[in-house]
């Protein structure tokens, strides 16, 4: 893909970043029944994530190692109201149902990339089972709710403690995110990522992720969506 002319600097200047697959957000109805039909239908078990606080908004995640599947439901509808995060989520499983909805991109600078595309870092947190509080910064989360570009997140955590280092029971060796599909502008696309060595395909269609593959050690990889 070529970029746009007015893209090179941009590109230029973001090519040294670090830039990896964090993981793919899937929007469901009800997180315990989604979770019984990842494991029923591809062996993938799931752990508790916990309550993003004031978006009305609740996870389960799929450990994958250095990535994970995040499935997303409303828990508290008057809260997820007033949110913009939790009013997509109601809003994407009338549209589309239950599927991939959004690419997060872990970075290792995140003021680096809220300079190069002209947004600021969000402080988000949740609230784990055990009591404990994980906290990341976030940008263009905006971007990826309302024009299905990905967005980006760096942890305040341990790399141990990543979300996709939790331990979970899965039927079958899955062992990270093989590649991610994405509709939309593919010029649009490289000029907001920058040169990068990502495992995304470009699809037709609408903006966002289209399907997700999970790597299968032994085996071929788990097509999602």
């Amino acid at each position: 893909m070529t970029p746009p002319a007015n893209a090179s600097v941009a590109i230029a200047a973001y090519s040294a970043r670090v830039l990896a697959v964090d993981h793919v957000i899937i929007v469901v109805e009800d997180l315990e029944a989604a979770a019984r039909r990842c494991y029923e239908r591809w062996g993938l078990a799931s752990v508790v994530g916990g309550r993003h606080r004031g978006h009305g908004t609740g996870n389960r995640l799929v450990p994958l190692g250095s990535s994970y599947l995040e499935l997303m439901a409303v828990v508290d509808r008057s809260e997820a109201l007033s949110s913009p995060l939790g009013s997509w989520v109601e809003r994407r499983l009338g549209e589309a149902g239950e599927s991939p909805a959004a690419l997060c991109l872990r970075t290792d600078d995140i003021d680096d990339v809220a300079r190069r595309i002209g947004r600021e870092p969000v402080a988000m947190s949740r609230t784990r089972p055990d009591g404990g509080t994980i906290e990341w910064r976030l940008v263009a989360l905006d971007a990826a709710l309302n024009e299905g570009l990905p967005f980006f997140i760096q942890w305040a955590v341990d790399g141990a403690d990543h979300p996709g280092r939790a331990l979970a029971h899965h039927r079958c060796a899955a062992v990270g995110i093989d590649w991610v599909e994405l509709g939309g502008d593919p010029d649009q696309m490289l000029a907001w990522l920058g040169q990068h060595d990502l495992p995304l395909r470009h699809v037709e269609g609408t903006p966002g992720p289209h399907r997700v593959a999970v790597a299968v050690d032994d085996g071929d990889p788990i097509i999602i969506g």
